[in-house]
């Protein structure tokens, strides 16, 4: 069985991570974070990619294609292995750039199926709001104001051409993430309801 896969994206602070934990409980995907992902393999001593991850984050760039989707493949052969049912993943923060996305395609084209874009949409000053607000209690290093408004721009000018890209294909579904979570998560169900 191929990997059917949702990509979950939106500004920082949108809600991705909380509403990402929600659809595994109740709509049977595998929640995959590209930046967990990245962030863990960082602190591996004996990762080949560690210096690699922790150069692009200090610098505030992208970590190439080919590693975050080597972590992702992993992470998703690895699901699939330990239980044959589990072939639904919800992948959250990718592809954060064009050249993440046409790794992907480069690499995973006919190994999974993309199903469609879940996008949480929230305007600048939600997005920094709650990022602060996090930043009290999360250790993220990069949950303060000058940071949140970089990864906000990086976001505009990476994030909004891939979702353009789906968009034509007729792939992306938007949800209002201004709202309380219930509410955020009540329109995500009825998408995955409709998409089964």
């Amino acid at each position: 069985m191929k990997p059917q896969v949702v990509f979950a994206l939106g500004r920082p602070g949108a809600g991705k991570g909380t509403q990402c934990s929600s659809i595994t409980e109740h709509c049977n995907y595998t929640h995959l974070s590209a930046g967990d992902l990245l962030r863990k393999e960082r602190t591996r001593a004996d990762s080949e990619f560690s210096q690699k991850i922790d150069e692009c984050f200090k610098r505030g760039e992208f970590v190439p294609g080919e590693i975050t989707i080597t972590l992702l493949r992993q992470a998703m052969e690895e699901t699939m292995k330990n239980d044959k049912n589990k072939f639904r993943f919800l992948i959250d923060g990718f592809p954060p750039d064009v050249e993440n996305l046409r790794c992907w395609t480069q690499v995973m084209d006919g190994e999974a199926d993309v199903r469609f874009i879940l996008l949480f949409d929230c305007s600048d000053e939600v997005s920094i709001s709650r990022c602060l607000e996090r930043g009290k209690s999360s250790g993220r290093d990069d949950d303060n104001k000058e940071r949140v408004e970089k990864r906000i721009q990086t976001y505009l000018q990476s994030t909004r051409p891939v979702i353009a890209r789906y968009h034509k294909e007729g792939k992306v579904r938007a949800i209002d993430a201004s709202r309380s979570v219930t509410e955020v998560f009540d329109d995500v169900k009825s998408v995955f309801d409709r998409e089964g």
